[in-house]
């Protein structure tokens, strides 16, 4: 953030007005519901795996710190990019930009949000999934916002790994317990995020190139950023069928992961073929698969059990 842009903020402080609504807008709403759903079905998992259980109450609260967490993070990631945030059409409605929350009073919330949620699991929980949740949120708020979104294209693809490991933290609930399941949940999300958001960047190239992000398409355009999604496709697709091929999941899981990842790949083909509206078609698919695969994985778990 420049100096300009802070000289700016404290002459206007007073503009100001923020409401409950708006913290929960800094928060990121849409990405913590999927961070929470992503660490439920870890959680989920590990349950009907391990040899430990956990009260439902705590693993009530155990969800709330991650979600808490995830939002802190959220809110510091606002905060850090407030400047990138007021010349883009897709986030200068945000509360910092739009100025309903002052700037000190987000990272104020960022960072008491954060301490409380790694507080909050380690007492309540254990101790490696507070460790965890604390790794998470610096990897997202400090290593991905601060250096790696701003000054590689590569931003997205290392930057990856904060969003896929809330599965890894929810498997880690029940006693502190780990596996190879949760490494496997963690490498979907992490080879599902690359494409997903390149097809966004694709959508959104104007905005990316206002606020000199050096995202894919804007570094080597169009075409080059395509074929990365290709290759990426072509890699998540089986990969996520290790679950059942290393004795995770049954029937019900395969058939559905591999339906998913074939219409996956036919709009990915379609991308390539530069067809109208296929980046919108891919990112808004690419949601739906992601959802419906993790919640495969439950339905498939407890299809297990009996």
């Amino acid at each position: 953030m420049n100096t300009k842009t802070y000289i700016n903020e404290l002459s206007s402080e007073n503009e100001f007005n923020s409401s409950p609504t708006d913290y929960f807008v800094l928060m990121k709403p849409r990405v913590m519901s999927l961070v929470v759903f992503t660490a439920f079905v870890g959680y989920f998992s590990a349950s009907y795996d391990s040899m430990f259980e956990l009260n439902p109450i705590l693993a009530a609260i155990g969800l709330f710190a991650i979600a808490l967490g995830a939002g802190a993070s959220g809110a510091l990631n606002q905060w850090y990019e407030r400047d990138i945030d007021s010349v883009m059409d897709r986030t200068k409605n945000r509360p910092i930009p739009s100025k309903r929350i002052k700037p000190s009073e987000a990272f104020t919330f960022g960072i008491v949000a954060s301490l409380i949620s790694i507080v909050i699991l380690g007492l309540a929980i254990n101790w490696v999934s507070s460790f965890l949740l604390a790794f998470t949120i610096l990897f997202y708020a400090v290593f991905y916002t601060v250096y790696l979104k701003r000054y590689t294209y590569q931003n997205i693809v290392i930057g990856g790994a904060a969003g896929a490991f809330p599965p890894v933290i929810g498997f880690s609930l029940v006693g502190g317990s780990f596996s190879a399941e949760p490494l496997l949940l963690f490498g979907i999300i992490f080879l599902w995020t690359p494409p997903h958001f390149w097809a966004l960047a694709l959508l959104r190239q104007k905005d990316y190139q206002l606020a000199k992000i050096p995202m894919l398409p804007i570094v080597y355009g169009e075409k080059i950023t395509k074929k990365y999604i290709l290759y990426y496709v072509l890699v998540l697709v089986p990969f996520s069928t290790l679950p059942f091929i290393l004795g995770y999941s049954s029937h019900i899981y395969i058939i559905v992961s591999i339906i998913l990842g074939l219409e996956f790949l036919r709009r990915t083909f379609l991308l390539t073929n530069d067809k109208v509206h296929s980046e919108n078609n891919l990112f808004l698919y690419s949601i739906f698969y992601l959802f419906f695969l993790f919640l495969t994985i439950c339905i498939d778990k407890y299809y297990q059990s009996f």
